[in-house]
């Protein structure tokens, strides 16, 4: 049995009236036009397997302030149907390709039909049109199922789709956009090299001017999704010295994309290496509207964004197991919750959670009235893989030596989490832009 739900365009049918029938394919167009206060359209879809695992995913979301109440019914309606996507498709087979270490590939076609790939991009590109918190609810779920799914959509979103969106041509983005957006192609980015990660300026990749085309050498580590990317949004160094960004193809001559093998997080993530051996690349994929690190660090700043919601999600399931687990495992005669050290683990998770929901919910707003900072993302990041991360911990010691076992999520989260705190800057780096933005002194160098 298969089930697909598709919703598009600007919406005006009462939520009540959008259906998903048990059998068949469903294609419904809604409409939400009532709710004046959200501008923005959606188009996104869910595609359920009937067949299912055997793991059923019960998770249920922990809102003990009622952050609810401050999202719009189409933010809401984003979320429910993400998280229902997770239900169906990830919670069931991703523990066992986490084990294998591999990437489910069929995930790329389904993040696009639902939407996930470039949701804040224009319509009119492909992508959804959405606002800022809907982004971050979608982000949460994702992780809420596993870190590397997430991943696969904030690379395709904020550092594939966002630079060659702000910063490219209208040709580049007719080109590139819509297949980007669809999950016909996928794409990765490429800063981080093996000797210049925290400090991307002293990068060593470089391209030379050709007349016609310029070429293109040096190399690119710890990418998400490069083993199976058609597209590769780089940035290197021009004769002058200047950062450059250029959109790289997959059938470009000299380029390629070596896996990385042995890793213990993010084993369902694809990750890999960009290695340009004299690729020879036309001029008119070079990103002509920025140059400097300005252009790399705005997409970073959309990418931490996610990460901010994302890691709240990984958060939230480890919480959620942690509890469900409390209450039924029993030692000494009751549940393992009605003990003091117990309880107060819990207790700590929850209002951990409860202050990152919050704090990203203020960031959303912001986001949406154009008055974020790169700053306030930066906390936002960070906070949000300090509290995750603490909290996987404390759920894996709850769970005790099931924790360590692939029957709950929990270890899984654990391991991945150690990457996420590490990319996209890390919590120390983010320690220092928030030094920096209050003190006003720079304590890089």
């Amino acid at each position: 049995m298969t089930v697909s739900a598709h919703y598009s365009g600007s919406f005006s049918t009462p939520l009540s009236t959008i259906l998903v029938h048990e059998v068949g394919i469903i294609h419904r167009d809604a409409n939400l036009s009532s709710l004046t206060n959200n501008p923005y359209s959606l188009t996104f879809a869910i595609k359920f397997n009937g067949i299912m695992a055997a793991r059923t995913d019960v998770f249920t979301s922990p809102d003990y302030f009622l952050v609810d109440e401050l999202l719009t019914e189409e933010q809401k309606l984003i979320r429910e149907s993400v998280r229902n996507y997770v239900k169906k498709e990830i919670s069931p087979i991703i523990e066992d390709y986490a084990q294998r270490a591999e990437f489910p590939q069929q995930i790329v076609k389904q993040l696009g039909d639902l939407g996930c790939f470039g949701p804040t991009i224009p319509v009119e590109y492909g992508g959804g049109g959405l606002d800022y918190i809907s982004y971050g609810l979608m982000m949460q779920e994702l992780e809420r199922g596993d870190s590397g799914v997430r991943s696969t959509a904030s690379v395709q979103g904020s550092l594939v789709m966002f630079p060659i969106y702000a910063y490219g041509s209208e040709e580049q983005r007719k080109k590139y956009l819509p297949k980007l957006a669809s999950g016909e192609w996928l794409g990765c980015f490429g800063l981080t090299e093996p000797n210049h990660g925290s400090d991307p300026s002293s990068m060593l990749t470089n391209f030379k001017d050709k007349g016609d085309h310029v070429i293109l050498n040096g190399a690119k580590m710890w990418i998400s999704n490069a083993p199976f990317s058609q597209v590769a949004v780089v940035w290197a160094k021009d004769d002058a010295g200047e950062i450059r960004g250029l959109i790289v193809e997959r059938d470009m001559k000299g380029f390629t994309t070596p896996t990385t093998h042995g890793k213990w997080s993010l084993r369902a993530s694809a990750t890999g290496e960009l290695v340009f051996d004299n690729v020879k690349i036309p001029k008119e994929n070079i990103l002509p509207n920025v140059k400097g690190l300005k252009g790399p660090l705005g997409c970073l700043t959309k990418a931490r964004y996610g990460i901010a919601w994302g890691a709240i999600g990984a958060a939230m399931d480890c919480y959620d197991t942690a509890l469900r687990y409390s209450k039924e495992r029993e030692q000494f005669g009751k549940p393992i919750g009605g003990f003091q050290l117990q309880q107060k683990k819990l207790a700590e998770m929850i209002t951990e959670i409860t202050k990152a929901q919050l704090l990203n919910w203020r960031l959303g707003v912001l986001a949406n009235n154009g008055k974020v900072t790169p700053q306030q993302v930066s906390m936002a990041k960070r906070n949000a893989c300090e509290v995750a991360t603490n909290i996987t911990r404390d759920a894996r010691q709850m769970l005790g030596g099931m924790g360590i076992t692939g029957e709950y999520s929990v270890m899984r989260h654990m391991m991945n989490l150690e990457s996420v705190i590490t990319y996209e800057g890390t919590h120390d780096i983010h320690l220092l832009i928030t030094g920096m933005d209050v003190t006003g002194i720079n304590a890089f160098k």
